[in-house]
């Protein structure tokens, strides 16, 4: 059976740490335009829109060729943006790729698409790849994620998990743990912020009411296991770099050349 896949890349204007962040310019391009690039580079992917919620990013999307809708100003996250485009859509499948990261695989995107493509149980899949700094694996902004043996989602944490107690103990907490004996970096995984979902699975997402644990956590994704459904999590070995601030935009700039 052939899917129809489509990629939508949420790209919000406003942003604290970054304001006008997806029209930032890496390489003398706005870095969405990577990120479409990259997507459109996926073979599973036949389709890649962008859903903005401003026309100067539409305009800059259009006038390079590329397709974009505007959605909502309202929507409280990217996964409802997401939602209002694949409405209108006859898609199987959507990805939602991050609009924030111009690096982004082309391998990445298909580790999420294939449990779907495989398995018809599958609803939802993610990725994560290895954590390799103590700084990421005690950075709350660095999404950590435990799953069970088939590979399903436990549980996605800011917080350093699975907690190695015996470890923190011994050396009187995790970060020294971790100084002492940095092996133990093993046994964390960062949440790559990159999802594939069935697209009728989405759209009831969507609608779902926000969950205890997601408003803690402030992590939306729990919000789906909170609610009973399976996220397959794909191991990948590309490390994804997000542009969250100035900081990262320089280091991607650095790369790109």
């Amino acid at each position: 059976m052939n899917h129809h896949v489509v990629a939508i890349i949420p790209a919000r204007y406003a942003s604290t740490r970054l304001p006008g962040k997806p029209l930032v310019e890496i390489a003398g391009r706005p870095m969405i335009l990577h990120v479409v690039e990259r997507a459109r580079l996926a073979p599973s992917i036949s389709r890649v829109i962008v859903a903005t919620d401003d026309e100067r990013v539409l305009l800059a999307v259009a006038e390079a060729g590329a397709e974009a809708m505007m959605t909502s100003p309202d929507h409280a996250s990217g996964t409802d943006r997401l939602a209002e485009v694949a409405a209108q859509l006859n898609a199987d499948i959507i990805v939602n790729v991050q609009g924030d990261e111009p690096l982004i695989e082309p391998a990445t995107i298909e580790a999420a698409v294939a449990p779907l493509i495989e398995n018809s149980a599958i609803v939802m899949a993610t990725t994560c790849e290895p954590i390799e700094s103590i700084e990421d694996a005690l950075n709350p902004n660095v999404v950590k994620v435990v799953t069970d043996r088939d590979g399903f989602a436990l549980y996605f944490s800011r917080s350093p998990i699975p907690f190695p107690r015996a470890e923190a103990l011994a050396h009187g907490s995790v970060e020294a743990a971790l100084r002492a004996r940095p092996e133990l970096l093993g046994v964390f995984a960062k949440h790559t912020g990159l999802y594939a979902y069935r697209r009728d699975f989405l759209l009831k997402y969507a609608r779902l009411e926000p969950t205890p644990l997601e408003r803690t956590e402030s992590l939306e994704q729990l919000r789906a296991l909170e609610h009973g459904y399976r996220i397959k999590v794909v191991k990948v070995a590309h490390r994804s770099i997000g542009v969250d601030t100035p900081g990262d935009l320089e280091r991607v700039r650095a790369m790109m050349k």
